[in-house]
């Protein structure tokens, strides 16, 4: 610990009493346009970028970068290779910048809300599973307490999802945290375990056999998600385990219609949750031609959550839906 005595302790006070007081920032010359530049520095590591994000030139995005540092009297980014990264004074000040920006845009988010007297809006993302067995159900019950409310829904990966979340495009999600970011973060809530299947094309050759095993399936094509994602990982990892091939012949897309599209004129197969399943095959049409395969194995991946940013309060509106996910996990859970 440092103890400053003297003169010099008098000029630390002031300096610190000037810069970080209660409004120290603002009466230095701090703006909102400043706030939303260093954020758009984080997302996209480029000053090009951030300025085209905000409709300002490169020039004009270097000086607001400089106002910053002459403000707070510190270097708040450095350049690399391909672009800036910010400091650690930087990235302490855009974690800042963008709870402000969130906590600006609620309010005239529920401004407008009472307003209209409309039941809102909320913003959610979340994997292809639970967004068909938990979310769907929930939205019909907060139509009926909330009749004016309009929700938004992204289905993705889990990767995307949670960065979506940290950039405060979403109020919830419902996924898993990547390996890569820092589960601090997050306020995670354990609701369920994703069972996964494998579906074929109607007269698929598989189907005439009363059960498929793994040696079975690798002189087939398949459709996967990306590299990486859990699900195909999981696959994966079964035939590593297993000491079976991995499949040579793969279409690699995030794409639920285009993988169904594939599997229906095509033998591939495709790994896709059992809910998913289930739900395309109940519907008897050429677009959803899809049966589950019969297998002598378990596709069981991680579990997913409910998943808040920490100190992030959520909306009226968010907080009812996201009590209501819940809920249906709860039902699910008890079924």
């Amino acid at each position: 610990m440092t103890i400053i005595s003297g003169p010099l302790a008098t000029d630390h006070v002031d300096i610190q009493t000037e810069i970080f007081g209660d409004d120290g920032l603002l009466r230095s010359g701090l703006k909102l346009n400043h706030l939303r530049m260093i954020v758009a520095i984080e997302d996209s590591g480029q000053i090009s970028a951030a300025a085209e994000a905000l409709n300002v030139s490169q020039p004009a995005a270097s000086r607001m970068l400089s106002e910053m540092e002459s403000i707070l009297k510190t270097p708040l980014y450095e350049r690399v290779a391909r672009g800036v990264v910010l400091t650690t004074f930087g990235a302490a000040l855009a974690r800042r910048a963008r709870k402000i920006m969130l906590e600006l845009r609620e309010a005239s988010r529920e401004i407008g809300e009472l307003k209209t007297g409309k039941g809102g809006a909320v913003f959610i993302g979340a994997v292809t599973a639970p967004a068909m067995s938990l979310v769907v159900p929930a939205i019909k019950h907060v139509r009926k307490a909330l009749p004016g409310i309009e929700v938004s829904i992204q289905v993705e990966t889990s990767n995307v999802l949670a960065r979506e979340l940290l950039a405060a495009r979403h109020d919830f999600i419902i996924s898993r945290i990547p390996d890569d970011l820092n589960p601090r973060l997050f306020q995670v809530q354990e609701i369920g375990v994703e069972r996964a299947c494998l579906i074929v094309r109607g007269g698929h050759p598989l189907l005439k056999k009363k059960v498929a095993s793994l040696a079975d399936l690798p002189q087939y094509d398949w459709v996967f998600q990306p590299p990486g994602t859990l699900l195909r990982r999981t696959i994966e990892d079964l035939f590593l385990t297993n000491e079976v091939p991995l499949p040579e012949n793969i279409v690699n897309t995030s794409s639920l219609l285009l993988t169904c599209a594939t599997v229906c004129q095509t033998d591939a197969i495709a790994p896709i949750a059992i809910d998913v399943a289930q739900f395309l095959a109940s519907h008897k049409s050429k677009a959803s031609d899809v049966h589950v395969l019969p297998i002598d194995f378990e596709i069981n991946v991680r579990p997913y959550s409910l998943i808040t940013v920490k100190e992030r309060e959520l909306p009226p509106s968010a907080r009812l839906l996201y009590n209501l996910v819940l809920q249906e996990s709860q039902k699910a859970a008890a079924g």
